[in-house]
């Protein structure tokens, strides 16, 4: 089943499916397996930078081989892509979804972009997802500047075809200064509106109680990253300051552990709703 055919599955029982990255075998096994003792689907994700580390053939097989592994049913997908060349390259490669993020230009160029990497994505059959607002990045500023306009997410939907759109309504990249508020009306307005799925981007630290609220509103796909970096590095760290292993096969897979751990709270959450 393609990922845009899940996701109007999700529509239809308002519910949501966890899409997480992952950054190498460690992160990618935890999470995985977290998939697969939860009996959940699973969306992998490899940023830019992640590509630039592992490359995206590497990226593809690693992906594919342990969704077989652990018999899991998943999706590999590009985020906050914003070079429409290394996004023909992952769909080459076999990607089943891709995200261009060209939120940061005007509203007029951010639909011309997107609808040309539709266009380019509907000959692979892949699922495309857009962003629309202000959602801030690591070392940006994180407030309620920017917020998605309702009628310019329809407008957008409609001029470009997109399949999901992440939108701003108080989330944020990172780790949050201070407890986030997502804007629920904000939300349920767009979702009413707007023809294709929901995606909440900066899922790490959001209150339980906010994220089920966001499903219940509109939320078919949420974000989660800088928590499986924070909790493998975290317990890796602390492995190696209480042990002089050089193994590294011995060091790693408590921190594997932790991620898998991680995962599995925010599939119950999310299955919870």
């Amino acid at each position: 089943m393609k990922l845009q055919e899940w996701l109007s599955e999700l529509e239809k029982t308002e519910s949501a499916i966890l899409a997480t990255n992952f950054y190498n075998f460690e992160t990618l096994t935890g999470v995985v397996q977290a998939a697969a003792e939860s009996g959940s689907e699973i969306i992998l994700q490899t940023s830019p930078s992640t590509i630039q580390y592992l490359g995206i053939d590497m990226a593809v097989s690693m992906a594919r081989a342990a969704l077989r592994e652990y018999n899991v049913q998943g999706w590999l997908h590009l985020d906050h892509a914003e070079s429409i060349n290394l996004i023909k390259n992952c769909l080459d490669a076999g990607y089943d979804s891709v995200m261009i993020d060209t939120s940061d230009k005007s509203f007029f160029e951010n639909v011309a972009i997107t609808s040309e990497v539709t266009k380019l994505a509907r000959k692979y059959g892949a699922c495309v997802e857009a962003e629309l607002g202000y959602v801030a990045k690591l070392g940006q500023r994180q407030d309620n500047a920017g917020l998605t306009d309702p009628d310019e997410a329809k407008e957008f939907q409609e001029e470009t075809g997109v399949d999901s759109l992440a939108v701003a309504i108080g989330s944020a990249h990172g780790f949050y200064k201070k407890e986030p508020k997502l804007d629920l009306e904000r939300l349920k307005k767009i979702h009413q509106i707007t023809d294709c799925s929901l995606v909440l981007h900066g899922g790490s630290g959001i209150p339980n109680e906010q994220l089920q609220a966001g499903i219940k509103n509109g939320i078919r796909k949420i974000n989660l990253a800088t928590e499986i970096k924070d909790t493998f590095m975290t317990t890796l760290q602390q492995q190696l300051k209480n042990s002089s292993e050089i193994d590294l096969r011995k060091v790693f897979p408590p921190a594997t552990d932790a991620v898998k751990m991680l995962v599995k709270s925010k599939i119950e959450i999310i299955k919870a709703v």
